[in-house]
């Protein structure tokens, strides 16, 4: 059986697994490609170097994070259920928390997750004007829900936990 042929966006998926299963020493020419069982020819093949790929796989996150927001600007529903729905969605994404722990020790990447973050606020700040808050603390204090929820031990359910900040911001309202 021909074994498929690795293409980039192949190695920049493997790379985003890897850096959620194992941090960001994973990514790495030889421990991937033992990984997906391949020799590093074909990451050469696609990549300059180690830090070009890295860069591509923080790119490939940040693209797909601004795209998100994005689509939620144009999906259905009231203010509140965008809200809801937007936070649900920042807080199951693993790509998210992965990219946050890197960006703690890398610049280039620390630069990328700022980047969403400002738009991710923006649209916050857009869904709560809608709901009459126009405190911007109040989307900042949404954001940082969804960014820090996943790190607090004991909260089985982060989503249920930011459904219950948005009832108690919009009952203060």
């Amino acid at each position: 059986m021909k074994k498929q042929r690795l293409t980039r966006q192949s190695w920049i998926d493997a790379g985003l697994e890897a850096l959620i299963s194992e941090g960001p020493s994973a990514l790495a020419a030889e421990p991937l490609a033992r990984r997906m069982g391949t020799t590093k020819g074909s990451f050469y093949w696609h990549f300059n170097d180690v830090p070009d790929f890295q860069t591509a796989v923080a790119a490939s996150w940040q693209t797909q994070a601004f795209a998100n927001v994005v689509q939620a600007l144009a999906e259905p529903g009231t203010p509140e259920q965008r809200l809801r729905r937007f936070g649900r969605h920042v807080l199951a994404d693993q790509q998210d928390q992965a990219l946050r722990a890197w960006a703690q020790t890398d610049q280039r990447i620390q630069e990328m997750v700022v980047a969403v973050d400002a738009e991710r606020l923006t649209y916050l700040g857009n869904l709560l004007r809608h709901l009459g808050i126009t405190n911007p603390d109040f989307a900042a204090a949404a954001l940082g829900a969804v960014i820090g929820m996943p790190q607090l031990p004991g909260v089985k359910n982060p989503g249920d936990a930011f459904d219950t900040l948005i009832d108690l911001v919009l009952a203060l309202q």
